[in-house]
């Protein structure tokens, strides 16, 4: 592994991949942990947070807001320590706009957080961030009282104008978005009366399982969260489990490296998280997980994967794609080896991302002379089981870190050539011991 300027060059592993590893905390409770403690009365305790620029961003903007944090880094590299939130009194009025980096759930859940109170705070982002819509968040917000300014603007930076006239509503979401959901619920909870939002399709249910830890009683069901308002939060105790999307690009590396066979310990096993591993287990893959705990009602455990020498494509239908929205990229590697061909229904949320992902995967696919297309809201991948990385393949990550880390996989189990990957920096985003954690895993004979 070289570095030059910019970009990474990344030959293949030399060896299989063996043994157990531990990834870091999960990035999606990890916002929540910081987030939902800032808004607490007393002194939360949190351990293993994971350590990224995306959750650094949540923590600037909860302390500019008035929370005190005390997060100090521990040995295995995640954050642990205490948060005080600012409980009853609300947040305070920061003295300038509060920045979220490249992190879309801070500043949507921000919104969320932000309606009940009299403030006006403006959020803003990396270029990145300023090109992702917001008007999903900022439309039911506006029907429970809140306004944002300029009133017709779907991008950041926006004004957040607060009330504590909130009223709760019932919401019928056209998107599948733990995000739209959380945003809305969080502002349920200091609003008058229930909120309730209901969703195509089942998105990720941390906050729902999580509020209860903090006094906040909610209800859940397949597609439905609610929360009754006003609610007052109390501190409580959090040990974030690790990420199951980080855990995917670990799990995919072994299905794909012969002789493999890895453990994957202490991950998050929600079901709406771990849809890879039964997109895997559909193309041939031996995966399996145990659940052995549970942080709060987050199940956790061990994920074992082994290497699959015959791989087959399969079918995802589109009410499965928002548990492995983040994986997609990941998987459509895995699908670029197998026999046949794989198809993603109902994957347009994936333009939305960091970048548009899906024209990123079939771009990056062709470098590999793989055949990857749209037809409607559906991703087709044309795999290949002989595929062999070529010469002088150069990847443009742009900026994403799911993408970062799908095309340094290319090259680490391609079996060819070394590829290069531009903006491989972005990692840090999510998973910065990406590339660590890949090579402890590495055995040599």
């Amino acid at each position: 592994m070289d570095t030059h300027g910019n970009s990474i060059t990344i030959a293949a592993l030399e060896g299989p991949l063996m043994g157990s590893v531990r990834v870091p905390g999960d990035k999606s409770i990890s916002h929540r942990a910081v987030l939902f403690s800032a808004m607490a009365q007393g002194t939360s305790r949190l351990s293993g947070v994971l350590d990224s620029d995306d959750v650094r961003s949540s923590v600037r903007a909860v302390q500019q807001l008035g929370a005190s944090v005390n997060l100090e880094k521990m040995a295995d590299g995640s954050l642990a320590g205490g948060i005080t939130g600012w409980g009853p009194a609300g947040p305070k009025q920061p003295d300038a706009p509060i920045d979220c980096g490249n992190s879309g759930t801070t500043s949507r859940l921000l919104m969320g957080i932000l309606a009940p109170w009299e403030c006006k705070v403006t959020l803003t982002g990396d270029d990145s961030l300023q090109r992702r819509p917001m008007r999903r968040v900022t439309t039911p917000l506006v029907r429970m009282g809140a306004r944002f300014y300029p009133e017709d603007k779907d991008t950041l930076p926006l004004e957040v104008c607060g009330t504590k006239g909130l009223r709760g509503i019932e919401y019928d979401s056209p998107v599948a978005s733990a995000q739209v959901k959380t945003a809305v619920l969080l502002a349920g909870v200091f609003a008058q009366g229930t909120t309730v939002v209901t969703e195509p399709s089942p998105s990720r249910n941390h906050t729902e399982l999580m509020l209860p830890l903090y006094g906040v009683s909610t209800t859940a069901a397949s597609g439905m969260g609610s929360v009754e308002g006003p609610a007052a939060m109390h501190a409580c105790e959090i040990d974030v489990p690790g990420d199951p999307s980080s855990a995917a690009f670990l799990a995919c590396a072994a299905a794909l490296v012969p002789g493999s066979a890895i453990q994957i310990e202490n991950v998050s096993l929600n079901p709406a998280r771990i849809g890879f591993l039964r997109t895997l287990e559909q193309m041939g893959v031996d995966a399996s997980r145990r659940s052995v705990g549970s942080a709060g009602k987050e199940l956790s455990g061990i994920i074992s994967v082994q290497y699959c020498e015959k791989l087959h494509g399969c079918e995802v239908p589109a009410e499965k794609i928002a548990s492995l929205v983040d994986e997609v990229p990941v998987l459509s590697l895995v699908a670029a080896h197998a026999r046949g061909v794989t198809v993603f229904r109902g994957v347009e949320e994936l333009r939305l991302k960091e970048t548009d992902r899906v024209a990123g995967i079939i771009e990056g696919l062709s470098l590999l002379d793989v055949n990857a297309w749209m037809d409607g809201n559906d991703l087709y991948i044309e795999g290949n089981p002989d595929l062999k990385v070529p010469e002088g393949i150069v990847f443009d990550s742009k900026g994403d870190h799911r993408f970062a880390m799908t095309w340094a996989l290319a090259g680490l189990v391609g079996g060819g050539a070394p590829v290069q990957v531009r903006g491989f920096e972005s990692v840090s985003v999510s998973y910065p011991g990406f590339m660590e954690d890949i090579r402890s895993l590495v055995r040599v004979s």
